[in-house]
């Protein structure tokens, strides 16, 4: 069958010095998928100033929240534990 370039959804790079894990197909692949792709990175995930409030944008439905936060969880379980906290708050909403 040969090497294996994807393994769920972990994209595994050889080089000649080792191998690397990513998720970076998944993440954009995420945020295709939820309409989020053209937003602006930020150095740190979570600001601990921000409080969380109301949403009084769009209203979302309950099964997308909640496929965006399992989303957000494998993605942290498996190579970003640094979005932890994060998810961790949002998660309290579902």
């Amino acid at each position: 069958m040969g090497e294996t370039n994807v393994i769920l959804s972990i994209k595994i790079i050889r080089r000649h010095n080792g191998i690397i894990l990513t998720h970076e197909h998944y993440v954009e692949k995420l945020l295709k998928k939820f309409d989020h792709f053209d937003v602006t990175p930020v150095s740190t995930p979570y600001d601990v100033n921000t409080q969380l409030r109301k949403n009084k944008g769009e209203a979302i439905t309950q099964l997308e929240y909640a496929r965006i936060i399992g989303s957000l969880i494998y993605l942290m379980n498996f190579t970003s534990p640094d979005i932890a906290y994060d998810v961790c708050r949002l998660s309290r909403y579902t």
